[in-house]
């Protein structure tokens, strides 16, 4: 098996690392089937190859599309222009691409579909997502069931479905939850590599960041530790068997 790429924007070196095992916990993936690039401590290599991995998968982050660019920090100006970057060639190849979170902007602002804090930024929290017609049939979405819990925490988000894409999951309070671009680009709102322990560390880290108030972090570490949330796990597995094992 090629291994995948995983490409983390995270600046905080305990958010980073946590979401990477989490990555591979919930993927099924081994350290030795992976190359990892923490984005804010590196660049992408000269040369690199997207044909030697089997997949790209995009993690989350604080940053925002949206933001102007004065708002945005050297770190996070770099990591967005890296992840772009390669948007042109993974849309144009219909490489094997699952964007978690902050990768359904990245895929939605290449695309040229508005992306911003206008409507349907979700609170820290889980969101009951239902499959569309669409996301019934698609591989992506074998044996998630049709409505489903997922964690979510947002400022921005999509504001219409991009242009040539399918809509595989919804939301009341989010209506473009999952996505399809071509036949193998995927990208999420929600984080399906997340639990609840997981969840808890980024709460504590990102409480000033604006997510929430600050005083709601124990609350919401509580809310995080009794909810049931399994379902989301299915799709990053789904797509290491169908682009890795299946590849």
């Amino acid at each position: 098996m090629r291994p995948f790429l995983i490409l983390q924007l995270r600046p905080e070196t305990e958010a980073a690392d946590d979401e990477f095992a989490a990555f591979l916990r919930k993927g099924g993936l081994r350290e030795d089937e992976v190359h990892r690039i923490r984005l804010d401590q590196e660049d992408l290599p000269d040369g690199l190859r997207l044909d030697d991995y089997s997949g790209v998968i995009v993690g989350g982050g604080p940053g925002c599309v949206s933001d102007p660019p004065e708002a945005k920090t050297p770190t996070e100006a770099r990591i967005e222009s890296a992840v772009l970057g390669l948007m042109p060639e993974i849309t144009a190849r219909d490489v094997p691409f699952m964007g978690c979170c902050y990768g359904i902007g990245v895929l939605g602002h290449h695309l040229g579909a508005p992306v911003n804090k206008e409507r349907y930024a979700e609170p820290v929290g889980t969101s009951t997502c239902h499959l569309t017609d669409a996301g019934r049939a698609d591989p992506m979405l074998a044996d998630v069931p049709d409505t489903f819990e997922a964690f979510v925490g947002h400022k921005e988000a999509l504001q219409d479905l991009p242009p040539g894409c399918t809509h595989l999951l919804a939301s009341e309070t989010c209506p473009y939850q999952m996505i399809r671009y071509g036949r193998n680009v995927y990208a999420t709102q929600f984080h399906p590599e997340a639990d609840s322990d997981g969840f808890a560390v980024r709460i504590g880290i990102y409480k000033d960041r604006g997510y929430f108030p600050p005083e709601e972090a124990q609350t919401l570490t509580a809310m995080c530790h009794a909810a049931d949330v399994h379902a989301p796990e299915t799709v990053l597995r789904n797509f290491v068997d169908r682009y890795g094992r299946g590849g």
